[in-house]
C-alpha cells in the first residue's frame, strides 16, 4: 500500500498559468469540449492561451472525439465563437473513424446517431440502411442526447447483439460537459453494447490511431517529425485524453471541467482520480489559462 510520503512526492502539481509547461513544447494536442469550449459558448482564456502558445512559434492541433470530420468541426468552432488564430488544425475521431466504416464498403450499416454526424459517409461506399438491413452499426452518439439515456437504446443493442452485428464507435467518450448538463456520448452506447457482449471496434481517443493520424499532421505541418517529448496533450477527459496521452507516450495536463470535477480542484481530489502513477498528467488545471 502507497504510503502518505510516496503520494505526497508524486503528488500532481496544481497549476494557474500554462505558461511554465508551454517551455520547450513544440505542439499541443489540446481536446475541444470541455478545454476550449462547452457546447455552448468558448472559453477566453483557453482561446488566448492557445494563441500566445502559437505566437511564441507553437503550433495547436486540436484533437477532438468529435464523430465528425475535421472540417464539420472548424465550422462549429466558427459557429460557437471560437476564434481561428487560436489554433492550426484539427484530428477528429470521426477522422479515424472512416477507415473501420469504409471496411464495410458495399454493405449495409446502420447509423444510430444524430443527422447532423451524416458527413462521416461520404465517399465510404456504405449503404446507411434501417436496423434490420444492417450488416454493421456505426454509432456516432444518441439520436437526441438532450432527453435520452443509454437506457432508452436497450431492446436495440440487444437485438444488435443477437444478431452479433459489429459496431464502430465513432466517439469513445461516455459524457460531455454542454453548458451546465452532462449529456452521454457513443461511447456510453458502445460501452452498453460490450456490456451484452457486442464486439466494438473504437475510433479517437485513447485509442491509438487517432493519434497516428494527429502525429502525421504535425509532421505534414512542421515539415519533419516531432519528437513526443516536445508534445503536450491538454484534455479534461481522463479515460480519453490522459490515458491516450500516457499510451501514446505524450505528457498530459488534466483540465477539470465538470465532467470530473464538480466541487472544486485539490490534490485530494486528484490523488483520487489518478491512482495509478502511470496514467497520470504532469499537472493539473481548473481552466486552461496563459
Amino acid at each position: 500500500m502507497e504510503t502518505p510520503a510516496e503520494r505526497i512526492a508524486r503528488a500532481i502539481p496544481i497549476v494557474p498559468s500554462i505558461t511554465g509547461l508551454a517551455a520547450g513544447r513544440d505542439v499541443w494536442l489540446t481536446d475541444i469540449w470541455g478545454v476550449i469550449h462547452n457546447g455552448v459558448e468558448p472559453f477566453a482564456s483557453a482561446c488566448e492561451a492557445c494563441t500566445r502558445f502559437r505566437l511564441a512559434g507553437g503550433t495547436v492541433l486540436l484533437l477532438s472525439n468529435a464523430p465528425r470530420p475535421a472540417a464539420n468541426i472548424a465550422v462549429q468552432l466558427d459557429r460557437i465563437g471560437v476564434p481561428r488564430f487560436a489554433w492550426d488544425t484539427i484530428v477528429t475521431s470521426g477522422d479515424a473513424a472512416r477507415a473501420f466504416v469504409g471496411a464495410f464498403a458495399g454493405k449495409n450499416v446502420f447509423h444510430l446517431g444524430p443527422e447532423r454526424d451524416l458527413a462521416l459517409y461520404d465517399g465510404l461506399g456504405v449503404t446507411l440502411s434501417d436496423p434490420g438491413d444492417a450488416d454493421a452499426v456505426s454509432c456516432t452518439g444518441l439520436f437526441d442526447d438532450e432527453i435520452e439515456t443509454p437506457d432508452d437504446y436497450a431492446p436495440m443493442l440487444a437485438d444488435f447483439a443477437a444478431r452479433k452485428l459489429p459496431m464502430v464507435c465513432a466517439n469513445p467518450d461516455l459524457t460531455v460537459e454542454r453548458g451546465s448538463n452532462i449529456i452521454y456520448c457513443a461511447g456510453a452506447l458502445a460501452s452498453a453494447y460490450e456490456a451484452l457482449g457486442g464486439s466494438v471496434s473504437y475510433a479517437g481517443k485513447p485509442y491509438l490511431p487517432v493519434y497516428d493520424l494527429a502525429l502525421a499532421e504535425v509532421e505534414r505541418l512542421k515539415g519533419k517529425a516531432v519528437p513526443r517529448e516536445r508534445i503536450l496533450a491538454i484534455g479534461d477527459g481522463i479515460r480519453t485524453d490522459i490515458k491516450g496521452a500516457a499510451a501514446a507516450g505524450i505528457d498530459s495536463v488534466f483540465i477539470a471541467s465538470g465532467v470530473h470535477v464538480s466541487s472544486g480542484l485539490s490534490s485530494d481530489t486528484l490523488t483520487t482520480l489518478f491512482p495509478d502513477p502511470d496514467i497520470s498528467p504532469i499537472a493539473a488545471m481548473s481552466v486552461l489559462h496563459w
